[in-house]
């Protein structure tokens, strides 16, 4: 049997002497020099304690001549014995008693009877060392408590059942602007626009008691509803036996507000070679085509007879080349940012693309869109994303058919791009440039962006732009001003 510490200190609450001496020998017996306090009485033994001696271990007698209520004296022991592990020295048999002194606080209960050197020693290492893993817990718990405080990242726990808050950290109050008592009052889905909390719940019973890590990006509400574009990691968590979900919250606004300056500076840019490349096209190279034409037709009486038929073949050249030239600018800088309305720039568009009459065309425009007074960016955008679709269309599909609606509904715009073609693998080209292109645009208005597709199905092109957030894109409103 291992020896107790050196010099342990130990105070022995005992009126009776004979009682004092036998576990006097029992500590010296298996013990390396332990420095004993004796304490006959309740009141001593406050007195010891008071003077904060830091003793590693207490044994007490249960009658003590100044306390008659044996619950009493463990309560008001433990009161004032700091961390010191209290072990019960009593003669009574009573073992409900016994449980209930452990239930009490006390860290073990021995029989005088059955009390030997080997049975005490057992019980002081016993104790020691319970109370050493106590206090690493303690100290864990404490790190954790302050990393969870302190941690710069949102982070909140909630209830699995009512998914109430049962605690929150200063950056989630800092960020949602609810104090921790508010908070403690409030649900997981009050953090969630109305519109959403139907989803919200759907995704929380899909996941429910599934083990393991989850994450995902989600908009969240501030206390004066303010929108947060956020990412969510959560997984279970275990406190005093229950099972709670812990999740850490990423704010994405900002990082999103400078990747859509990004993204919106190349497109500006993207747009102004267009419409520089488009005018150049039209103002100057159409005029050289147009003054050649005139050219010809001064020079048409002094053709020679045999040669008039290839001197016409060239002003029909000419004129071809006229008209391919200005519907190649018009695609490059769409006239319906200027004096026509996007639904003529679609219809232009889509007969540009069924110039031989390969395909059946179907555009369906609501009539709402009009008076919706849909900002020139967000026109300009759709009007690329269609071109874009198309370009893919005429390149692969091999279809019959194309289908283009576009309505408003629940203050959003949708539109459908749809054909009957070959279709193809949509995760083998998801990453695509042009797809990605036709995405990120969709992002910059805070929509949503799919595509449905599959080898000998077609292919089905849908975005969801909600118009509300168009307000809020002012500095891409400024970059077109100019246009």
């Amino acid at each position: 049997m291992n020896q107790i510490k050196k010099n342990l200190k130990i105070l022995v609450i005992e009126d009776n002497p004979g009682d004092f001496i036998l576990i006097e020998d029992f500590l010296n017996e298996q013990s390396d020099k332990p420095d004993i306090a004796h304490a006959k009485d309740f009141r001593s033994a406050i007195s010891l304690l008071s003077g904060n001696p830091g003793f590693d271990i207490i044994l007490s007698d249960l009658s003590l001549p100044d306390n008659k209520n044996r619950d009493s004296v463990i309560t008001d022991l433990l009161k004032i014995s700091g961390d010191a592990p209290v072990i019960v020295l009593t003669g009574f048999t009573d073992l409900e008693f016994s449980i209930q002194s452990i239930s009490l606080g006390a860290s073990d209960y021995l029989l005088k009877n059955d009390l030997t050197a080997t049975s005490l020693h057992k019980s002081i290492i016993y104790c020691l060392e319970r109370r050493k893993r106590i206090e690493e817990v303690k100290e864990s718990e404490k790190r954790y408590s302050e990393l969870f405080r302190l941690n710069p990242l949102p982070i909140w726990v909630f209830e699995l059942e009512s998914f109430r808050f049962v605690q929150v950290n200063k950056a989630a109050i800092e960020l949602y602007g609810y104090s921790e008592e508010e908070f403690l009052q409030l649900s997981v889905f009050d953090m969630r626009p109305p519109e959403e909390r139907k989803n919200l719940k759907k995704a929380l019973d899909k996941h429910a008691g599934e083990e393991g890590y989850i994450s995902g990006k989600f908009t969240h509400q501030t206390k004066k509803g303010k929108l947060l574009e956020v990412e969510v990691k959560s997984n279970f968590i275990s406190m005093n036996d229950q099972k709670y979900r812990l999740a850490i919250i990423t704010d994405l606004t900002e990082k999103n507000r400078l990747e859509h300056q990004i993204t919106r500076a190349i497109i500006k840019t993207q747009e102004n070679e267009r419409y520089e490349i488009g005018a150049e096209l039209h103002d100057n190279v159409c005029q050289i085509l147009a003054s050649t034409h005139i050219s010809l037709g001064v020079l048409n009486k002094s053709v020679d007879p045999s040669g008039m038929s290839l001197f016409q073949q060239c002003r029909e050249y000419i004129d071809l080349a006229t008209q391919e030239i200005r519907n190649l600018s018009h695609r490059l800088a769409p006239a319906f940012f200027n004096d026509t309305t996007l639904e003529e720039a679609f219809d232009v568009l889509l007969n540009n693309a069924n110039v031989e009459n390969k395909y059946n065309i179907t555009l369906y425009f609501d009539e709402a869109i009009e008076k919706a007074n849909i900002g020139r960016d967000l026109q300009l955008n759709v009007y690329r994303i269609l071109q874009e679709q198309l370009r893919n269309i005429l390149k692969y599909s091999n279809c019959k058919n194309i289908e283009v609606d576009v309505i408003i509904k629940n203050n959003k715009l949708k539109m459908r791009i749809y054909d009957d073609g070959v279709g193809f693998d949509v995760n083998a080209v998801k990453s695509g440039i042009g797809l990605s292109n036709m995405k990120r645009r969709v992002e910059l208005f805070y929509g949503k962006f799919s595509i449905f597709s599959s080898p000998g199905n077609g292919c089905e092109l849908v975005i969801d732009i909600p118009l509300k957030h168009e307000n809020l894109n002012q500095d891409y409103l400024i970059a077109f001003k100019n246009y």
